[in-house]
């Protein structure tokens, strides 16, 4: 697989479509390598005439991983901010959105349609918040603004967010404990095909685990302040795409954020949720595809 070097790391990234279309960026979220964005997605976009690139962020995948900076005390940094001090973080969601911008340095690529889903979403308003002359459009899926007066998730979806895997010196405990975590955020009732989704997850383990990387990506998104502030000046076409039963974001932060981005659209996913169940990939990357096209009218 490519990589670069960007940033004072190591990012290794995937190319799919012809090098002189128009490019998508593509970023995902906490402890997502990206491995996570569904083939058939990637696949009907750049069919669409659009090269796609997605990238494993910092501590995940084949990227630079920061083990060096140690396992953040989660409980200890939240005793911190309660007390009004802001604890110390290995990097912040600003330098990993500096990431994908020296990527698209390293690449060449002077503007992109920046897609970015979850933790990546957060990232993609960064980008485009302070590098709006690099994004064609902005597309933020199942994510939040960050305002603290938006309803919280569902409590045992969070909790599951957080466990780790009886054995994690073990493939399949791994993968068993990844199936379940599936199935605590991921759209409800849809049909899996469980031989086929623990193939794809065994490949995601033995291609990279860090239990590590995961934790300090969660730590700078504890830090990060709301978004509000820098997404209400934005100037750039966007299109908000979040599913109705998403249970970490309820869809109160999506119509949040599409109200508070000046021009924002708003596509409402039924029945997804904190995932890219294949039923729903080619609604949602039609809508996509739509509003790439508006965007360079």
């Amino acid at each position: 697989m490519p990589d670069v070097k960007a940033n004072g790391i190591t990012i290794a990234y995937e190319d799919t479509g012809p090098a002189d279309a128009p490019p998508v960026l593509l970023i995902m979220g906490l402890a997502a390598q990206l491995t996570l964005w569904p083939q058939d997605f990637v696949d009907r976009i750049a069919a669409a005439g659009y090269r796609v690139i997605r990238h494993d962020n910092r501590d995940v995948g084949l990227s630079t991983h920061f083990r060096d900076a140690g396992v953040p005390d989660l409980n200890a940094m939240m005793d911190e901010i309660r007390a009004g001090r802001m604890p110390a973080v290995p990097y912040t969601l600003e330098d990993m959105a500096a990431d994908a911008v020296g990527l698209l340095d390293a690449l060449q690529v002077p503007k992109a349609h920046i897609v970015g889903g979850s933790l990546g979403g957060m990232i993609a308003q960064l980008v485009a918040a302070h590098h709006p002359d690099r994004v064609a459009s902005l597309v933020p899926l199942f994510t939040t603004s960050g305002n603290r007066s938006l309803p919280p998730g569902d409590p045992d979806a969070m909790a599951a967010l957080r466990t780790l895997p009886e054995d994690m010196s073990s493939v399949d405990s791994i993968v068993s404990h990844s199936v379940w975590l599936r199935r605590k955020i991921g759209t409800p009732g849809f049909p899996y095909d469980e031989e086929k989704l623990r193939a794809f997850l065994r490949m995601q383990v033995e291609r990279d685990y860090d239990p590590t990387g995961p934790a300090r990506q969660f730590a700078a998104a504890v830090v990060a302040q709301p978004r509000d502030p820098l997404v209400e000046k934005l100037d750039v076409p966007t299109l908000v795409v979040h599913g109705d039963r998403d249970p970490l974001f309820p869809i109160e932060h999506a119509r949040h954020l599409a109200q508070i981005i000046p021009g924002a659209q708003l596509k409402v996913m039924d029945g997804m949720g904190h995932d890219l169940p294949p039923g729903h990939v080619p609604e949602m990357a039609a809508a996509m595809v739509a509003h790439f096209q508006a965007a360079q009218v």
